[in-house]
């Protein structure tokens, strides 16, 4: 079957590489194309990189120019959604990358967005472990069959893959949890901002977000009590780095009484042993943001600090494509039938 998709928001970064990776589905043909701003130019004055896409018009972002379409994925500014989907039939799959859809309680999205609350998806994290006394899964369960669904967000991603192993089996604790982060510039969007030019950011690392005001912290904590906790507190403080996308999260936390290295090490073989995109390295052998970049791919490492009691976790993931538009395309896939891995890699672009 051919898959007619729609990207929207499609000159941005995120946008850019949806039709990126949407160019080598076998199953897909790309439809309209549409933003804001730039609707009415050619595609080629923002990506470059797509020259199968060159001449294609640039479409405005409207509910009459996304209609007909199987799919489509919208890149939009956070809470730029929530109008447009509201209009689209409800047998289109629509995938939103920005965080409109993502909270289940409509507080913590006013608390950290400032804006109404557009309501909840089902959450397209398919690695996610969530589970009851009764039951227990991957998210990717839920997935098959929706027609609307929240991507996560991308530093949510590396945060939850790297730490829920240890929540869902209670070898680590959930309080006290601490997550640095390095982040590429691209996550930042393309908008022009002074401490975004390349003046202030090569040869610079910059934190921001200090002090638990990022607006990815209440999807992490809500993620990590779907896989298990009755209550989480982190502290998270991500760091721009000069390099153009990756993301590598460094998150610690209390080793939970009677577990030891053996056991931690045995449950994130467990939770990954079949994951096609999240894979746990050889004990000594550490992620790089490299390794990822271009691929659907969460390489995750640990090790148990006993001196202190802590359990630490690096993962390293391509912000934008198994952080955003990687991971919309693998819920396309799940929500239709398809083999989930259908038009995704796992194969960097290193060096």
């Amino acid at each position: 079957m051919t898959i007619r998709v729609a990207v929207a928001g499609a000159t941005g970064y995120a946008g850019g590489e949806a039709l990126r990776l949407l160019l080598a589905h076998p199953e897909v043909e790309i439809g309209a194309i549409t933003a804001h701003a730039s609707a009415g130019t050619m595609l080629r004055e923002h990506h470059p990189q797509l020259p199968a896409l060159a001449d294609r018009e640039v479409l405005a972002t409207t509910v009459e120019n996304l209609a007909g379409h199987d799919v489509v994925i919208l890149a939009l500014p956070h809470g730029a959604s929530g109008a447009i989907t509201a209009q689209l039939p409800p047998g289109v799959l629509v995938l939103d990358c920005g965080a409109d859809h993502r909270l289940v309680r409509a507080s913590s999205w006013e608390l950290f967005y400032g804006t109404a609350h557009a309501g909840v998806w089902p959450y397209g994290m398919p690695e996610l472990m969530v589970g009851s006394a009764t039951e227990s899964g991957k998210q990717r369960d839920r997935l098959v069959g929706e027609r609307r669904i929240a991507v996560p967000g991308c530093n949510v991603t590396a945060v939850t893959l790297g730490l829920q192993p240890g929540v869902a089996a209670g070898v680590i604790e959930p309080l006290d949890l601490v997550a640095v982060l390095a982040n590429g510039y691209s996550g930042a969007g393309k908008s022009l901002k002074p401490h975004l030019l390349a003046a202030e950011a090569l040869g610079s690392a910059s934190p921001y977000a200090v002090g638990g005001v990022h607006r990815h912290i209440p999807e992490i904590e809500q993620n990590l009590v779907a896989a298990g906790a009755a209550r989480v507190t982190i502290s998270f403080t991500p760091t721009l780095v000069p390099m153009a996308r990756g993301i590598l999260a460094t998150a610690t936390a209390r080793l939970a009484a009677g577990a030891d290295a053996e056991r931690v090490r045995a449950v994130w073989e467990e939770a990954y042993a079949d994951e096609p995109f999240v894979h746990l390295l050889p004990k000594g052998q550490w992620p790089s943001t490299a390794a990822t970049l271009g691929a659907n791919t969460a390489l995750v490492q640990l090790a148990v600090d006993n001196r202190v009691g802590r359990v630490v976790t690096v993962t390293a993931i391509d912000n934008l494509v198994k952080g955003t538009a990687g991971a919309a395309i693998q819920c396309m896939n799940i929500a239709l039938g398809l083999p989930e891995e259908l038009g995704l890699t796992t194969a960097g672009v290193a060096p």
